[in-house]
């Protein structure tokens, strides 16, 4: 039962995260979803967001603060993957 639970929200966050791609490929880069692990989501950077200067504000301050609103009880973090 727990199982299906986390399934759920792992595609609940796949989601979010695919209609946020649509802002970041407007510069040229690109995320995609790596895994949900102890409550932090964790993504791969590319295109042109590989080595940007603004990667912290992008990811830290707009997707993450994006999850949290949407998950406040379910998620603490996301982490990127280089």
């Amino acid at each position: 039962m727990e199982k299906n639970k986390d399934k759920s929200l792992e595609q609940k966050v796949i989601d979010v995260i695919d209609q946020l791609k649509m802002y970041v490929r407007q510069d040229g880069g690109d995320m995609e979803f790596v895994a949900l692990k102890d409550k932090i989501v964790y993504i791969r950077l590319l295109g042109n967001c590989v080595g940007c200067g603004l990667t912290n504000m992008t990811y830290k301050e707009g997707v993450e603060s994006i999850l949290f609103e949407e998950f406040p009880y379910d998620i603490d973090g996301v982490e990127l993957i280089l």
